[in-house]
């Protein structure tokens, strides 16, 4: 099993301004989220603000990837890639996934964001989503079991009507893109290894409107989508282990 890099204090103060970039690029870019936009416009804005604050994007070129940011919308679970062709237009939903590398160390976060008028429907699935991610985040404390992540996000998804996607985890982050532990949005009660302060890692809960299951587009090799073309929404944060509890990295500061 791969080990989990405990962080020491430099590189925590590292990943942590990597991750509040991160969450500021999210913040500019809203103002950009409107109806007759293009996400290609929207991810030309995200790599000139990531890299006009000395970093570059994580995913650019990651594995072949072709683009600074990803943006999935409605029905799109995740690695929506960016195109001119794709519009926004009224009642969209839709995720925008950011990951920074700034002085050699990562953040990563996403949010969701709403196109005009959104339907009753789509807005309490992310409402439902944040709130999955928060109780996941409470559930970070030393020597707690990374199971008990996924254990309360399930929990809660599915008494709310909703499924959970389990092919896609949070991850570890902050040296590497992607690290040990893999965190599961879906997990049994006290399983998985333990938190340990100093650890850094992705919660990520990607919440269905309909089934769990996900499909990738096979002209592309990256866009996920929902197998029953039904809505889905996600919320990511960075998030690190205290020696008390936890602090999430990628946090806009209030002033911002």
């Amino acid at each position: 099993m791969e080990k989990i890099i405990i962080k020491t204090p430099e590189q925590i103060e590292g990943i942590r301004k990597s991750s509040k970039l991160a969450a500021r690029t999210l913040t500019y870019i809203k103002q950009f989220v409107k109806e007759g936009v293009s996400t290609e416009l929207l991810d030309q804005k995200i790599e000139e603000f990531v890299r006009s604050h000395g970093a570059v994007p994580a995913t650019l070129g990651y594995n072949g990837y072709p683009k600074s940011s990803c943006i999935s919308l409605n029905e799109i679970v995740c690695h929506g890639i960016p195109s001119p062709k794709t519009i926004l237009k009224n009642g969209d939903i839709l995720n925008i996934d950011v990951t920074t590398i700034l002085d050699g160390y990562y953040g990563d976060t996403s949010r969701m964001y709403t196109v005009g008028e959104v339907s009753p429907v789509a807005q309490q699935l992310i409402e439902t989503t944040e709130h999955c991610l928060n109780l996941g985040i409470q559930q970070v404390i030393p020597d707690n079991y990374f199971g008990n992540i996924g254990f309360v996000i399930d929990r809660y998804a599915r008494a709310k009507g909703y499924s959970v996607v389990y092919e896609y985890c949070g991850h570890g982050v902050g040296i590497y893109f992607h690290e040990a532990p893999q965190v599961d949005h879906s997990a049994r009660r006290n399983s998985g290894p333990r938190m340990r302060p100093g650890m850094t890692f992705t919660i990520e809960p990607m919440i269905n409107q309909g089934k769990p299951g996900t499909f990738v587009d096979e002209k592309d090799g990256w866009t996920a989508r929902t197998v029953d073309n039904k809505l889905s929404a996600q919320f990511e944060h960075t998030i690190l282990v205290t020696e008390t509890g936890y602090e999430i990295l990628s946090e806009v500061d209030r002033e911002e």
